[in-house]
């Protein structure tokens, strides 16, 4: 500890013995740095600001129909990308700031001074942003806010312009590409559907369950040709087994009773079991009971008028009793009748084979058909989605763009470009103390460095030590009167240099204030 005190010791009384040289560095250096804070031109600060309004009350009421971009944060992001190189040179082209500007260096150094000049701030909360710049110049520094804020509007309008109509060029490029693909499919959906006519159904069955169907016709078809066949061998047999001839009645008999007209007396047999079902639910004076009552009387009628006739017959020509039978022209009329069935159930149970031989072939085909027309339909189903799709996007982009249109954003100039009449920098009232600091900074320092380029010894320890000699003695110097006058004076005189340097600042700093409080 006492070695550190010593050294100290040392040091200290080396840099006193230097203790001029410091106080003519602080002078040089003080003059030098309160000359160049003087002469730090004055800056003007212009500041702007807007308040961007993102709300509106189509954007709740459209919620979900239309498409809406986060407008904040395209605002937002707007604030943070406004200072480029093209903003910025279109800028200096708006505020009249390349008319002195003579080479492209120049141009250069600009842009880059305004580039870094500019401020952007605002407050997410409010969507309040300030725009300030500083010029040595008042009119520039305003003539910039005011194209900056010009800039800032135009470029969210048009952007969201640009945004909107790049949006609906994709839309419209999309759709018609869709369109196409839907033609296509269309194209190839009806080529297929006429290839593959014969395989269709109108009521949308597969081929199975048509084939299924056309079994079930054939088999139906089958049973009701083996029964017109059975009545017609039935009949066959009744015509060879020579029936006795049945005679007409004579005159005398009853009338109609007992008397047969096969073809008439079916049909009121018909119509007699129909009226009996129909008393069951209706009464006499229905009106289908009257009609089925007046029809079996029409036709009793007419079988008297046909009895009559045979009875007139068989009168006019005795034999014709005995060889004309009734009953046996009408089982050939009955025989006549269901061979024509026969004819046409085997022509309907042939088709109906052929069409089952005919799916029944086709069988091996059915799955790849199914496979190629479920394939078509996938691909037109997935097209035609896409399109509608599109198309109902294209409407929703449409509404979103008018919406921006109609209750875009509006953007309100809170405070117009303006000028702080007194500058804002250079701050010298913190400037000028600090150049005292450096000037006593710098004195200190010389005065150091001197005590260490040229040491003194003031004691024999110091120089024993350095020269590593025995040392024999040391010799004091005894100063007389007027040697510690002229000590004293050279104390007075460097008080007075180092107060005067003291003094010149407080009285600087006191004539700014002064100055400040009087332009203020």
């Amino acid at each position: 500890m006492d070695e550190l005190l010593r050294q100290a010791t040392t040091i200290l009384r080396g840099m006193w013995k230097r203790r001029w040289l410091g106080i003519i560095v602080a002078w040089v250096v003080g003059l030098a740095s309160v000359a160049a804070v003087l002469a730090i031109p004055d800056k003007y600060e212009a500041s702007a600001r807007v308040f961007v309004d993102t709300q509106s009350i189509l954007r709740p009421l459209m919620s979900g129909l239309v498409t809406q971009p986060n407008v904040d944060q395209q605002v937002m992001m707007l604030s943070r990308t406004l200072i480029t190189r093209p903003n910025v040179e279109k800028l200096i082209r708006m505020a009249d700031l390349d008319l002195k500007i003579t080479s492209k260096a120049d141009r250069e150094t600009l842009v880059e001074t305004l580039m870094t000049s500019l401020k952007i701030q605002n407050t997410t909360r409010d969507n309040i942003y300030t725009i300030t710049y500083r010029d040595t110049q008042p009119d520039h520094a305003k003539r910039v806010v005011q194209s900056l804020v010009s800039i800032f509007v135009e470029s969210n309008l048009g952007d969201a312009r640009k945004d909107s109509e790049s949006a609906r060029k994709f839309l419209d490029e999309q759709i018609k590409a869709y369109e196409k693909k839907l033609e296509e499919a269309e194209a190839r959906l009806k080529e297929f559907k006429l290839r593959n006519l014969a395989s269709q159904s109108s009521e949308g069955k597969d081929h199975f369950a048509r084939m299924s169907q056309v079994a079930g016709l054939l088999e139906q078809s089958r049973l009701e040709l083996r029964e017109a066949e059975h009545s017609r061998d039935s009949l066959r047999r009744q015509l060879v087994g020579g029936d006795e001839p049945s005679l007409l009645p004579g005159a005398g008999q009853e009338e109609i009773a007992g008397v047969s007209v096969p073809e008439i007396d079916s049909r009121i047999d018909a119509l007699q079991r129909n009226m009996d079902a129909m008393l069951q639910r209706f009464t006499e004076k229905h009106p289908d009971i009257v009609s089925t009552r007046r029809l079996i009387k029409e036709l009793e009628d007419k079988k008297r008028e046909e009895i009559a006739a045979r009875r007139k017959a068989a009168a006019t020509n005795p034999t014709s009793s005995t060889t004309v039978n009734p009953v046996q022209q009408q089982l050939k009329i009955s025989l006549s009748e269901t061979e024509a069935r026969v004819a046409a159930l085997q022509t309907r149970v042939a088709e109906y084979q052929a069409r089952y031989d005919r799916m029944k072939g086709e069988v091996t085909l059915v799955p790849q058909i199914e496979a190629e027309f479920a394939q078509l339909n996938r691909d037109y189903d997935i097209n035609k989605k896409n399109y509608e799709q599109l198309v109902q996007r294209r409407e929703s982009a449409s509404m979103g763009s008018e919406m921006d249109t109609t209750a875009g954003v509006d953007f309100r100039l809170i405070d117009p470009p303006r000028v702080s009449p007194k500058p804002v920098a250079p701050n010298r009232t913190l400037f000028l103390p600090l150049t005292l600091l450096l000037a006593l900074a710098a004195g200190v320092a010389v005065t150091f460095a001197a005590s260490q380029i040229r040491p003194v010894f003031f004691d024999s320890r110091s120089l024993r030590d350095s020269c590593g000699l025995p040392l024999l003695g040391t010799v004091s110097l005894l100063m007389d009167d007027t040697t510690k006058r002229r000590e004293r004076k050279d104390l007075l005189r460097f008080s007075a240099a180092c107060g005067s340097l003291v003094a010149v600042y407080g009285a600087g700093l006191l004539a700014l204030f002064l100055l400040s409080v009087r332009t203020a």
